[in-house]
C-alpha cells in the first residue's frame, strides 16, 4: 500500500520535533519536546492522518464510493473523515451519538463536517453502544441509505490505523526516552508503542474515565501484531471527569501554557496530556537527564463549552 492517499496538499512527514524551555521540567533535569503531529496536514492533522491513510487506500482500492464512521458531537475523527471524503471525492456518512442533538443547531464541529459534505445520522446512546453488533450495523446501513460503504470504527482505531501509527514511534527512535500521547480509543498509542525502540517507553493519558482502555489497546495490538507489546502504560488520573470536560483548573493551565510558550493548546486532548506530563515531572516520575515527548495530535479546533459533555 502507498503511504500517501491522493490528497492535496501532501502530508508533512516526519512531523517536526520541537524542544521547549519549561522550568517545571528543567528544574528536575527533564527535557520536554513536542512532536508536532498537528502540523502533518491542514485537513487531516495529527493522528487522524496516520490512522486514516491506510484505511483510505483500502477503501479506494476496493472500489468503495462512501465512507461510514462513528463519533460523538465533537469528534475530531468525524471531522477528519469528512475532510478526507471531500479530498478524495467519496461520500461520507457520520453516525453521531446522541439523538437529542438532531433537533438542535449543529455545533461548530458538526457544522464543519456538514460543510465538507458529510451526511449526519443521529442515534440514541443505547443504540450507539451496540453499533458494532451485526444486526445494529445492518439496520444503520439501511437507515442511512449507504450503499456498500467502507466502515471505519469510532476514532478510526482498527488494525490498519494501528499499522499507520507505528511510523510515529519509528520517527521518535533515538529522540526521546518517554513518548506520551492523549488517548481516546487507543489506536495511536497501540501503534506508536510498537514503533519505538526497545529501550523507549510509551505513556498514554486517557481523556475518558472508566478504566476500559487498557484491554482495548492490548486487543488492538493482538489483532495487529499477534501479541501486545510490553513497553506502554496508562496513567488514568488526568481525565478531569470525562471526555470534553474542561474545569477551570484545566483551562487555567492551558491558558498559562499558551502564555509561556506562544502555542495554542487544544482543550479536549492536548491540554490533559500537557497537564499530566507537568504533574508527573513535579512528582519526579521522569529520571533526571531524560527527555519526555508530548505528541500533539490535535489542533485548537472547536470544542464544547458545556461541562456536562461526554461525547468523543
Amino acid at each position: 500500500m502507498s503511504t500517501t492517499p491522493p490528497t492535496t496538499p501532501r502530508p508533512r512527514l516526519p512531523s517536526p520535533l520541537q524542544e521547549l524551555q519549561d522550568d517545571r521540567f528543567a528544574r528536575h533535569g527533564v527535557t520536554l519536546t513536542l512532536k508536532r503531529d498537528d502540523l502533518i496536514h491542514p485537513d487531516l492533522p495529527g493522528n487522524k492522518y496516520r490512522k486514516l491513510f491506510l484505511n483510505l487506500d483500502a477503501a479506494v482500492a476496493a472500489g468503495h464510493k462512501a465512507l461510514l464512521t462513528f463519533g460523538g458531537a465533537y469528534s475530531n475523527h468525524l471531522r477528519a473523515t469528512a475532510a478526507a471524503g471531500r479530498l478524495l471525492g467519496l461520500e461520507t456518512i457520520g453516525v453521531v451519538r446522541g439523538d437529542e442533538l438532531a433537533g438542535r443547531p449543529l455545533n461548530p464541529s458538526l457544522a464543519h463536517c456538514a460543510a465538507d459534505g458529510m451526511r449526519l445520522h443521529f442515534i440514541d446512546r443505547a443504540t450507539y453502544r451496540r453499533k458494532t453488533e451485526p444486526e445494529i450495523l445492518t439496520a444503520l446501513l439501511h437507515a442511512t441509505g449507504a450503499e456498500d460503504p467502507y466502515v471505519i470504527p469510532e476514532g478510526g482505531s482498527n488494525s490498519l490505523a494501528v499499522q499507520g501509527c507505528t511510523a510515529l514511534g519509528e520517527e521518535l527512535r533515538d529522540h526521546t526516552h518517554t513518548a506520551a500521547v492523549a488517548c481516546g480509543t487507543g489506536g495511536t498509542l497501540a501503534g506508536m508503542a510498537a514503533g519505538l525502540a526497545p529501550h523507549q517507553r510509551a505513556l498514554g493519558i486517557p481523556v475518558l474515565k472508566g478504566g476500559f482502555l487498557g484491554p482495548e489497546i492490548q486487543a488492538l495490538q493482538q489483532r495487529t501484531f499477534g501479541a501486545p507489546t510490553a513497553n506502554w502504560h496508562l496513567d488514568e488520573r488526568f481525565h478531569f471527569g470525562g471526555y470534553a470536560r474542561t474545569p477551570p483548573e484545566l483551562t487555567a493551565f492551558a491558558n498559562d501554557f499558551e502564555d509561556r510558550h506562544g502555542l495554542p493548546v487544544e482543550r479536549v486532548y492536548v491540554a490533559k496530556l500537557l497537564y499530566a506530563l507537568t504533574a508527573l515531572s513535579e512528582e519526579g516520575a521522569f529520571p533526571p537527564g531524560s527527555t519526555v515527548t508530548a505528541v500533539i495530535t490535535a489542533t485548537d479546533a472547536a470544542a464544547p463549552t458545556a461541562q456536562s459533555s461526554t461525547s468523543r
